[in-house]
């Protein structure tokens, strides 16, 4: 932190602390030095005021009303929409990971961003478990088993094509991912360091939201642009794949006011909704001997 930025933290904490105090002080002030004009010539005439004594309970009321007056301003000031890009959910699962008790959902597409980000995180605590006990991660991510227009292969005049084969490579690309981390989470539960759980479901239709959640606490959400268009290799054509690191997610925090806790509330119980009726993989699948 530069010596500038540290004066102007200071300048603010000084004045979030005393600038009330000087209020009062000042509310006060007028209202003795008004009383006392009222009966004291020498300082009424000084003053040169007719109004002393109205004047001084006017800033007697202000000085009761002081506090509602600021409560009912902070009140009616909208909180402020914090946003952050996809490429700044390490923070969020590093700061997730000093709970004892560590869940994480995620609802979107591949989830790449996230599942490098549990990787390092996971492998760390090998080494370190630092204070975290248990770690659960529940990813839902779409059905590509089935036909989907996102994404898929960009036809005449843009109409989106199922593509079978593109489909099937993403698939791949979640059940490599969902191996890995629950490998490591058996690894971390067989050595006794830290007991954990890493599972993947499938939910019905294409990936537009991306919703990640921390400890029930925190709740990051955004939209994908379902028609951004890329080219996977050059001899193929373009597809409409959705890229989750350029996706912008809105964060509610339970440590904000009753309308934040109101909405990390209602996308805790919807991710758990959905997950109770999400499909278990294919991969997952234990054929019967």
């Amino acid at each position: 932190m530069s010596d500038g930025e540290g004066m102007g933290e200071r300048l603010k904490r000084f004045q979030a602390r005393y600038e009330p105090v000087f209020t009062r002080i000042l509310l006060m002030a007028i209202f003795f030095v008004g009383v006392t004009a009222q009966f004291v010539k020498p300082v009424g005439d000084a003053l040169k005021g007719k109004v002393y004594l109205g004047g001084a309970l006017l800033s007697l009321v202000g000085y009761v009303l002081y506090d509602s007056v600021k409560e009912l301003a902070t009140s009616l000031r909208l909180p402020p929409r914090v946003q952050v890009e996809s490429r700044d959910l390490g923070s969020f699962v590093s700061e997730a990971f000093r709970a004892r008790e560590v869940e994480i959902r995620f609802l979107g597409y591949t989830g790449e961003t996230l599942y490098n980000e549990l990787y390092h995180r996971l492998e760390g605590l090998l080494d370190d478990p630092g204070p975290t006990r248990h770690v659960s991660v529940r990813v839902l991510i779409p059905d590509f088993g089935q036909p989907m227009t996102v994404p898929s292969r960009v036809g005449p005049d843009g109409e989106p094509v199922d593509d079978p084969d593109f489909r099937r490579r993403l698939e791949l690309k979640c059940q490599e991912y969902e191996q890995t981390l629950s490998a490591i989470a058996e690894r971390l539960t067989v050595v006794e360091r830290v007991s954990a759980e890493c599972e993947y479901r499938l939910y019905p239709g294409i990936p537009r939201d991306k919703i990640c959640i921390f400890n029930r606490e925190q709740v990051l959400h955004g939209l994908y642009n379902v028609i951004t268009r890329t080219v996977q290799r050059s001899s193929e054509p373009e597809f409409y794949d959705p890229k989750g690191y350029r996706t912008d997610l809105s964060v509610w925090s339970r440590a904000g006011g009753d309308d934040s806790k109101a909405v990390v509330a209602t996308w805790n119980k919807h991710l758990d909704d959905l997950w109770s009726l999400a499909a278990v993989p294919h991969w997952r699948r234990v054929t019967p001997p």
